[in-house]
């Protein structure tokens, strides 16, 4: 049987073993990771082996005081208040082996993929102030430009991934799904801004897709009217998966 050394595949949770003669297609072994924690409208029990966390949209342009939303008068406040919840969250989750990943928008320089739909939502009177419209930290959105960074009071790691999405689902036309299955992840914690349009929008379509869906529900937030959240909250646990706290969650990490 082909030892260790010879692994192919893109992480080491989905990889075969081979050498010269001979090719093992049984993944790695992976114990379980149970870890039960209160949410709702369940108690839930997870398996931090096959757990991913999804972090939406925490960039400049959302949430820093000099980001394109605070740029246009909106009070970017609420986009701030998961920051340190998620600071808490990332080192006890990376601690029990659960992947990280950031799923950012990152638009092309030239918009050539974003259709008019989702150029409206952001300039709805056409005249160029929305996605790629140029702020004195870079282009609104854009990949690589310090106003799409991640603010800097969230500090990723190596091993860590990032995906750029163009919707506000970060499913559509991005390697999310790919990701995810090379990862061999069943359940996805979810946390970021706005809850209610590309949190809730990607996770819908991972519940879709057959992916357990978990949103943190501190760790979510919305610059939107209270009543949005309300409703999130309301159609995550009634319709897609369960909602818990921060709070819950690292005490079942202990």
């Amino acid at each position: 049987m082909p030892d260790a050394h010879g692994l192919i595949g893109p992480n080491s949770r989905n990889a075969w073993r081979a050498d010269g003669t001979a090719v093992v297609l049984a993944r790695p072994h992976r114990d379980p990771h149970p870890v039960t924690v209160e949410a709702l409208p369940q108690t839930v029990t997870a398996d931090l082996a096959a757990t991913a966390l999804i972090v939406v949209d925490m960039q400049n342009d959302f949430c820093s005081p000099d980001g394109w939303l605070a740029s246009i008068g909106v009070d970017v406040a609420p986009a701030r208040a998961p920051i340190p919840v998620i600071a808490g969250l990332l080192p006890p989750l990376r601690a029990a082996g659960v992947p990280v990943i950031w799923l950012n928008w990152g638009n092309r320089p030239d918009r050539a993929n974003l259709p008019p739909g989702v150029l409206h939502v952001y300039d709805p009177d056409g005249t160029g102030g929305g996605l790629g419209a140029q702020l004195p930290a870079g282009r609104v959105l854009e990949r690589g430009s310090p106003s799409a960074a991640i603010v800097a009071e969230l500090e990723t790691a190596d091993g860590d991934l990032h995906v750029s999405k163009y919707r506000m689902s970060g499913f559509h036309d991005t390697e999310l799904d790919s990701v995810l299955r090379n990862l061999r992840v069943d359940t996805v914690l979810f946390a970021g801004v706005n809850a209610d349009q590309c949190v809730l929008a990607t996770l819908m379509d991972a519940a879709n897709l057959g992916y357990d869906v978990v949103m943190v529900e501190d760790a979510v937030a919305t610059t939107s009217p209270a009543y949005c959240m309300d409703a999130t909250l309301y159609n995550v646990r009634q319709c897609f998966g369960f909602t818990l706290t921060a709070g819950a969650l690292r005490e079942a990490l202990k």
